[in-house]
């Protein structure tokens, strides 16, 4: 058994994960632990509010206490607002809090383009322009080149949780790029868990969505590799490499 920890900001798409656990077919537990999101808004002073040491901490001793061999932070925005750096530091005061291996949303999706082979990427985005923006800077520091950025205007999460497969496979049709090799839906916000197949099998390229890349990080924490193609091109035995 492989006990998962994720810290989740509020309520929005948390239903992903249990649908992800079953999807997944293995000896993997995933417990989710909600934090406090402070003011619900995609914006600057929010997220970083959102992300801070300790929001995080707060949830970090019922992730201990239920088992957890690794925990994530399962925020993208609440991660890369910090910037490269920052986003580092974040994660390592994580690591300390809890005792455990730690990561976040925005690293999972650096860390799953590099699996992929993927070097260009589309970002379809539910935020507003100005943060979408700041996941790409993030991303190119990490070595990931972006190719094309759209962003939706959505301020809060909860609204971003009412969105079903049309609005989804929507973001995903207009944020793609010819030259994308992925392309990346950053918000954990969304729910994309039941959407991913139908996604790839459109766009004919693979899709790395928030939640997904998420539990493929704690995977990767401690070490697990799982077949399930239900979850994309991600969670194959032999993910696409790009010469």
């Amino acid at each position: 058994m492989t006990a998962l920890g994720f810290l989740y900001p509020g309520h929005s798409a948390e239903d992903d994960y249990p649908r992800i656990e079953q999807l997944l077919g293995s000896d993997i537990r995933l417990q989710v632990v909600h934090t406090d999101i402070g003011e619900d808004a995609h914006r600057v002073d929010a997220l970083l509010e959102m992300g801070s040491a300790a929001r995080l901490a707060a949830g970090v001793e019922e992730l201990r206490l239920s088992g957890a061999e690794a925990v994530v932070w399962a925020c993208t925005s609440g991660s890369f607002v910090y910037g490269w750096q920052g986003a580092h530091d974040q994660v390592r005061a994580l690591a300390t809090a809890a005792g455990l291996p730690a990561s976040s949303t925005s690293f999972a999706f650096a860390h799953a383009a590099r699996e992929l082979g993927a070097k260009r990427v589309a970002i379809a985005a539910t935020y507003p322009d100005d943060v979408a923006a700041l996941f790409a800077e993030f991303l190119k520091d990490g070595g990931v080149e972006v190719v094309s950025v759209r962003g939706s205007g959505i301020i809060t999460a909860a609204e971003v949780g009412t969105w079903g497969h049309d609005e989804v496979m929507f973001l995903a049709e207009e944020g793609d790029h010819p030259s994308a090799e992925a392309i990346l839906l950053p918000d954990t916000a969304l729910h994309t868990a039941s959407y991913i197949p139908d996604l790839e099998k459109a766009l004919s390229k693979p899709i790395l969505t928030a939640n997904q890349v998420t539990v493929w990080e704690g995977l990767r924490l401690t070490d697990r590799r799982v077949n399930a193609p239900e979850l994309g091109t991600l969670f194959t035995k032999e993910p696409i490499v790009q010469a």
